[in-house]
């Protein structure tokens, strides 16, 4: 005879929590999302945590939520699958992974605390909110959190349980689960959440009932910034060894006046302008380096320099046409201050530094004004999409690009 109001186990209670989020229509586009990987109830998990496909709830833990705040974790560990973190932010945890967590931490919560002013999930007491970081994404927390570190608050077993974490929160971070998928896993991970998130897009449009503005960004089409970063030196650098009347110069063509155009198999210099405040990692400015290094190899520069700055140029190193096969591998960035790109055109006419382009890399969150330059710029700008420099031209990359 079966037993009545005989409580739920704790893998009852976790099915029930995920399939109640999928009946819900605010939630319907994650549904794809929610049923990726493995959802398992583990005695050897203090909290919660993912690495990026699976997930792993304490049983203990799970004893201690309520319905709505059970749902809520399991919306947290799926954010984290959504926006691939344990990807897209390995570059911040190796350089602190606490403040790592934390950031991650920060930004989710506010957006599962916008979406359910009904009640449906409720943060647990243990979790990382703050007003003050409304608005901001990972390495915009981040970066706050280096310069103003928090106080070490004792969490339920999330941030304070080993020293691979740090303070608050109520989950942990399964980054070694994470690297050990293998690329081709990364690779067909990255695919079914790609897919997931579409076909939720799609669902959601039949049945009117909107997206969430934080997954309308993940379904915008990224342009390809190496492809503009090549053009860019291509068309804007072209030499003058000698004319053709194939491609006329386009500057008299409006007072119609047809002239022959310079071109030529190399340009002149190149400045790269690495922007090395304490919001770039390094890992995104080796990536970036590598892929200038590519553009070089086509346009064959005879020199390149590269200017390191932060709030006043802080590096600044010179290669020869003969000496770009070593560009990549000797350079060495340098910073970790503000951010001023206003520095790096009166250091440049002080060193009689005359390229043919600039190229900034930048996250754009500027302390001044854009500068006033002298010759073509293009500004590679990373996780910043409200930045729009009044000059030159730009292309808007995001860290997850730089990791594809």
């Amino acid at each position: 005879m079966l037993a009545i109001n005989q409580p739920l186990t704790a893998e009852q209670r976790l099915s029930k929590a995920a399939v109640d989020i999928m009946r819900k229509d605010q939630y319907f586009p994650l549904a794809g999302v929610l049923m990726i990987g493995d959802r398992t109830v583990d005695i050897t998990v203090p909290t919660a945590c993912t690495n990026g496909k699976d997930e792993k709830y304490g049983r203990d833990f799970i004893d201690t939520l309520t319905d709505a705040e059970l749902r809520f974790v399991i919306l947290h560990e799926t954010r984290h699958k959504l926006y691939r973190h344990l990807v897209t932010w390995k570059w911040i945890w190796d350089e602190s992974p606490h403040l790592a967590n934390m950031a991650m931490d920060y930004v989710i919560n506010q957006e599962i605390v916008d979406e359910n002013k009904d009640g449906f999930a409720v943060m647990p007491e243990c979790g990382l909110l703050d007003e003050k970081y409304r608005g901001m994404n990972t390495p915009q927390v981040y970066k706050s959190l280096k310069e103003d570190p928090p106080e070490e608050p004792d969490g339920p077993g999330g941030y304070s349980d080993g020293p691979s974490d740090g303070p608050g929160g109520f989950d942990t971070h399964d980054w070694e689960g994470a690297e050990e998928l293998t690329e081709n896993e990364q690779r067909e991970l990255a695919q079914d959440i790609d897919e997931a998130i579409r076909q939720g897009a799609l669902l959601a449009g039949k049945l009117g009932t909107g997206l969430d503005r934080s997954i309308e960004d993940l379904l915008v089409p990224q342009i390809d910034w190496r492809e503009v970063l090549r053009e860019f030196i291509s068309s804007t650098c072209s030499g003058s060894d000698y004319s053709t009347w194939r491609k006329p110069n386009r500057r008299f063509i409006s007072a119609g006046i047809y002239l022959p155009s310079g071109i030529s198999e190399k340009i002149e210099g190149v400045v790269v302008a690495g922007d090395m405040s304490g919001s770039i990692g390094q890992r995104e400015q080796s990536v970036i380096i590598t892929e200038a290094k590519a553009c070089f190899d086509t346009v064959k520069p005879s020199w390149v320099r590269m200017l390191y700055w932060d709030t006043k140029v802080v590096g600044d190193e010179k290669y020869e046409h003969d000496e770009l096969d070593k560009f990549a591998q000797t350079t060495k960035p340098v910073g970790g201050g503000g951010t001023d790109i206003e520095c790096v055109p009166p250091y440049m006419a002080e060193n009689n530094i005359n390229p043919q382009a600039v190229i900034v890399i930048t996250d754009g969150y500027l302390f001044g004004d854009w500068g006033k330059w002298s010759c073509p710029v293009l500004w590679v700008i990373i996780d910043n999409k409200d930045a729009h420099p009044p000059v030159g031209k730009c292309v808007h990359v995001t860290s997850e690009e730089l990791t594809r």
